[in-house]
């Protein structure tokens, strides 16, 4: 059978296409038609700027960046490996990096790398394709909608990293539903569904396997960034900090209650298969005694003696097939006042 995996993604992004937000609570500016160089030259001290790269193809518009900011060659390193949820400190910016999931098609998540860099003015997104869940927030920016206007980079950084938390609840609600129809398929338990169920089952746990992958290493990244003292995140934003700390608290007791609902459905499968197994098996041994009786008697007289005063009398055929028909339908009526089936 085909191992199912997780997958970055199924169109990774061929170039390059970067973005930039500035605002403040009075000016709103975005960018997305630029060079890397004339882009950097858009950048105002006095807003908050949000650089957004979507794919990490051209290392050269990367290299620019990471010259303009002084990104440390570690976190280049991260942002174009596959790393697991972490959070950083360096003395000019804080470093984030987690996955953003996407949706469950075909019995893979769907998912992307996104990294994060937040300075005192600027918070710089590196994404792996094209398209993300931020769309409906960038027109919340763009028509002042909310606090973030109002806010730091900081606040900034919060907001995009509980959106990409609030899709972790839809995958694995998506995850919670697939459990809740495979219970349902017990009450019709064929033999066509057995292997196909078992499958389902698997598949659920490799995800659950990855989730928990996930989101267990982003809660000790978020627990380092709540104990930031490097003034990156200032007090009034905390607390926001906090609220996506107890989501991510909320989603690692849902995995592992869906890791125990999936785990009691392989042993419902395993038991459900013992039981047809051991249905087939009471049938064959109740057939199997009642020709155990049978078979010897017509052993005994398939013997090769010559004095056997049955063999010439005229009704021992009939008699010897009426015995045995009312020996089987005894046993028969025994069994089935025993409740053996």
């Amino acid at each position: 059978m085909k191992k199912r995996r997780p997958v970055r993604s199924e169109h990774p992004a061929k170039k390059v296409i970067l973005e930039l937000i500035s605002y403040n609570k009075t000016d709103y500016e975005k960018h997305d038609n630029l060079g890397v160089d004339d882009l950097l030259q858009k950048i105002h001290p006095d807003r908050v700027n949000w650089i957004n790269l979507d794919g990490l193809e051209d290392k050269q518009i990367i290299k620019t960046i990471q010259e303009h900011f002084n990104l440390h060659a570690l976190l280049v390193e991260d942002v174009l490996d596959d790393q697991r949820p972490k959070a950083e400190e360096y003395d000019d910016y804080l470093f984030f990096t987690l996955k953003m999931l996407y949706s469950i098609k075909q019995g893979t998540i769907e998912y992307e790398q996104i990294s994060f860099v937040l300075g005192n003015n600027y918070l710089i997104s590196f994404q792996e394709k094209e398209g993300d869940l931020f769309d409906q927030f960038r027109e919340r920016i763009r028509l002042d909608q909310g606090r973030v206007r109002k806010r730091g980079a900081d606040y900034l950084l919060y907001r995009l990293i509980d959106i990409i938390i609030d899709n972790y609840y839809i995958v694995l609600d998506s995850i919670g539903e697939r459990i809740e129809i495979i219970e349902d398929s017990f009450s019709n338990y064929t033999q066509e569904k057995r292997e196909y169920t078992f499958q389902r089952i698997q598949r659920l746990k490799k995800e659950l396997i990855y989730l928990r992958k996930a989101v267990y290493p982003l809660r000790d990244a978020l627990s380092q960034v709540l104990k930031d003292e490097s003034g990156f995140i200032s007090e009034e934003n905390i607390r926001y900090f906090s609220d996506i700390y107890d989501h991510v608290i909320h989603l690692t007791d849902s995995i592992d209650t869906y890791k125990d609902l999936t785990s009691g459905l392989m042993d419902l499968h395993i038991n459900t298969q013992n039981a047809q197994l051991n249905q087939v098996i009471k049938v064959l041994t109740i057939i199997s005694t009642i020709f155990i009786p049978l078979t010897f008697i017509v052993g005994v007289y398939g013997m090769n003696f010559d004095y056997m005063p049955e063999l010439r009398w005229h009704y021992g055929y009939g008699l010897i097939w009426g015995l045995m028909v009312l020996l089987a339908l005894i046993m028969l009526a025994y069994f089935k006042i025993k409740k053996w089936f």
